[in-house]
């Protein structure tokens, strides 16, 4: 049996308002094509921070490009946009009337890890993980066979004639064989 180890899907886009809940529907659909339905409220939630977050601090542009990476059992989600000014998760994370700067707190509290990476010139990638189940065979209930010796509908032994003697009879006797 071939397995496929990995899995990959990227979108680019615009980080902006209108776009956020695209792309969670994006990256839900695709992880239930992967049958991650699991992760879905995971990734979709970590998504939507790192997608905010280039929304309100990434300069020159909004542009980036979200990727989902499925390696054997750990999915990666990443969000590589063009500043290179890597995010410095807020002190008052904590503060529970705080309206903003909970973000990275709270991919850091629901991921198995996350970080940021530098590019050089090109920006950064802010990635966060989180752990795939594993891919268990589904057991399929044994049905019973018709005809079999077990039962079935078949409890009589159905007589086999050859086809050339079925085709060898007059149409009278072919007529009342199939009838």
């Amino acid at each position: 049996m071939i397995s496929q180890a990995s899995r990959q899907c990227t979108v680019e886009l615009q980080a902006l308002p209108s776009r956020i809940g695209q792309v969670r529907r994006i990256v839900s659909a695709q992880l239930r094509y992967w049958n991650l339905d699991s992760l879905i409220e995971k990734a979709a939630l970590g998504v939507t921070e790192l997608l905010t977050n280039v929304h309100q601090h990434a300069e020159p542009d909004k542009v980036c490009t979200v990727e989902l990476e499925l390696l054997l059992d750990r999915l990666t989600v990443s969000v590589h946009d063009h500043d290179p000014r890597l995010p410095v998760p807020k002190a008052n994370a904590s503060d529970a009337l705080a309206t903003s700067g909970r973000g990275l707190a709270l991919i850091e509290a629901f991921s198995e890890s996350w970080g940021a990476r530098p590019q050089g010139d090109a920006g950064k990638v802010v990635w966060f993980t989180l752990p795939a189940p594993s891919a268990t065979p589904i057991a399929i209930p044994a049905l019973p066979v018709y005809g079999a010796a077990t039962g079935g509908p078949f409890t009589e032994p159905v007589p086999f004639e050859p086809v050339d003697t079925v085709l060898e009879r007059p149409a009278a006797a072919r007529s009342a064989v199939a009838g």
